[in-house]
């Protein structure tokens, strides 16, 4: 899935100084949540996960990403540090 993600969406968020550092799916609550981290050589603001969300939840609809299953995208970036 991290493959799929990364190569849908790296040439539209890299434009944002921003890259997918790792997808995963994860359960909470018995819902299944696809998780995209990014990263960036930069801070990321609160703005900047807006934008590059706003991208990638376009491109995983218009692609059909998402299996049944999963209810909910999470995007977020990488703690410094990590």
């Amino acid at each position: 899935m991290k493959d799929k993600i990364t190569n849908l969406v790296g040439e539209k968020i890299e434009k944002l100084n921003v890259f997918v550092d790792d997808v995963f799916i994860s359960t909470e609550e018995g819902k299944k949540i696809l998780n995209i981290v990014l990263d960036s050589e930069e801070v990321i603001d609160l703005n900047l996960i807006t934008e590059a969300s706003r991208i990638i939840n376009k491109l995983i609809d218009q692609n059909q990403m998402l299996d049944d299953d999963i209810y909910e995208v999470d995007i977020y970036s990488k703690e410094k540090g990590e």
